[in-house]
């Protein structure tokens, strides 16, 4: 049996997550980068006995979706959290991503003397703030998937009655066709 409209109804559910976890996290003010926004995709594969759906994801979108606890305070939904002993500020020092994100955000902090100080310095100072106080929860791509789950079992029985119709037409109309000649 070709499941034609039960694949499309999965396309429309993966692109409709996509779309509406983008527009989160622009609207937001995550999307810095574009990182995280470009790694946001999704797969459906049609098997023989099987349809699949992948949403696909960068790896710390998680964390900026569920949030992480911090040493010190915040909360994560999914238990996420820093340890005293985690790396955060040794991870700065050999990627600079935190340096680079304050300086896309033209984001400088000042010494205890008010000078500006430099984007590496903002990048140690905070890994720090993160490290203590954690990411907070941003469920980005949990609203829209949840939404979208509300509306997917109709969908997808509607799909599926549309593709047993239609096999069964072409299975008929074959023994119609055989039954005449």
């Amino acid at each position: 049996m070709n499941l034609v409209n039960l694949n499309k109804a999965l396309e429309k559910f993966g692109k409709t997550v996509v779309s509406r976890s983008r527009a989160n996290l622009t609207r937001s003010g995550k999307n810095v980068s574009k990182e995280l926004y470009n790694s946001l995709g999704y797969d459906t594969k049609v098997r023989k006995n099987s349809l699949s759906l992948n949403i696909i994801m960068g790896t710390y979108g998680i964390f900026q979706d569920r949030g992480v606890k911090g040493t010190e305070s915040g909360r994560s939904l999914d238990g996420f959290k820093y340890k005293k002993s985690s790396n955060l500020i040794g991870v700065e020092y050999h990627t600079g991503a935190l340096a680079k994100w304050a300086k896309a955000r033209g984001l400088k902090f000042r010494d205890v003397k008010g000078r500006f100080v430099s984007h590496k310095q903002t990048g140690f100072m905070l890994a720090n703030i993160i490290k203590k106080k954690g990411i907070k929860p941003s469920l980005f791509f949990t609203n829209p998937y949840n939404n979208g789950l509300k509306r997917l079992p109709e969908e997808i029985l509607t799909a599926f009655d549309l593709d047993v119709e239609a096999a069964l037409k072409l299975s008929l109309k074959d023994n119609y066709d055989t039954n005449k000649s």
